[in-house]
């Protein structure tokens, strides 16, 4: 049987706990036999949840060495750094050959571990710039749901920890035994690692009353028709070059870089709220034609306009929160 432990630190956040917890134990053989043992460990007895409430763990962190697998969840932005007794337990683990795997942002602890040095790793989208910034020598992939380097895996947000730990099954014991527990979790099993977390791309900040905000408000308002640098430039009363050198002085991007992003934030509501046709979405928010729609989405959401459709169509949009 393969042991799977997952650590519970102080400030660990209940979904990223229950997303392992759930689909490993309900793994079946095609005898009805157990092939996975899931156990919680933490350094203490009682660990702080985020959401104000106490966990009761009966294993410590002697549960590391015996596990073929461990698992990191994410933990509550304000929770307190790994003790040097956690990563100690988790370097050792490593050097043992266990696997390890984190769930959102517990990258951050096996980062602080050095155990994603040289290696490619993922988070949260949220949080991604901040472990790119804090860990150089991790190269971080923000847009991925989950990373495996063989021995050490990486996942993004809470559910696509699910699609992590059925990727480990089907390593582990085969697709048949993974599109089970698949079933058992409803999940789909064909999500890879690669697929594009749905990224919700915030315009970078412009300082407060900036000469800019009449044009980028211009724009919002234009986006369905021919916004060029030209008449950007004209609307602030500057020369093209002037213009594009005090856009990205303020806001660190160019204005084109700006007005594609806009247009896609405004597909994006569109698909989200609207029963309009994929055409219809394509000239309302200025790209003219599915084709440039569909090759302009994918290269900044990641995905298809009718993946993200159907994904978040009739939702607010709601998405996971960056410590999940």
């Amino acid at each position: 049987m393969h042991s799977v432990a997952i650590l519970v630190l102080d400030g660990v956040v209940p979904f990223d706990m229950a997303a392992p917890l759930q689909v490993f134990d309900w793994t079946r053989l095609p005898d009805g036999r157990r092939p996975y043992r899931v156990r919680l460990c933490a350094e203490s007895p009682e660990v702080r949840a985020d959401g104000g409430f106490a966990l009761r763990v009966d294993r410590g962190l002697e549960a590391l060495a015996d596990a073929d697998t461990v698992v990191v969840p994410g933990r509550s932005p304000g929770a307190a750094p790994p003790s040097p007794r956690v990563l100690d337990a988790l370097r050792e683990a490593a050097r043992a050959g266990t696997r390890i795997a984190s769930v959102c942002v517990g990258a951050f602890v096996l980062a602080e571990a050095g155990l994603l040095d040289g290696l490619r790793a993922t988070t949260h989208w949220a949080a991604a710039e901040d472990l790119a910034r804090c860990y150089p020598r991790v190269e971080v992939a923000p847009d991925v749901l989950y990373v495996d380097n063989g021995q050490i895996l990486t996942s993004a947000g809470a559910a696509a920890a699910l699609d992590m730990c059925l990727h480990m099954i089907r390593r582990d014991l085969g697709s048949a035994v993974a599109a089970d527990a698949a079933r058992m979790s409803v999940m789909p099993l064909e999500r890879e690692g690669g697929q594009a977390q749905f990224i919700v791309h915030a315009h970078p900040p412009v300082p407060r009353g900036s000469a800019l905000e009449p044009v980028l408000e211009w724009i919002e308002d234009h986006l369905g028709g021919e916004v060029t640098l030209a008449a950007m430039a004209a609307r602030a009363g500057m020369s093209e070059r002037t213009f594009s050198r005090r856009f990205r002085e303020q806001t660190g991007t160019t204005p084109l870089q700006w007005l594609l992003r806009a247009r896609v934030r405004r597909a994006q509501y569109l698909l989200e709220n609207s029963d309009h046709p994929v055409e219809r979405v394509a000239r309302q928010a200025g790209f003219g034609s599915p084709t440039a729609l569909r090759e302009r989405f994918r290269k900044v959401v990641g995905t298809t306009p009718y993946a993200y459709r159907a994904a978040f169509h009739g939702k607010a949009a709601a998405r996971e929160t960056p410590h999940r």
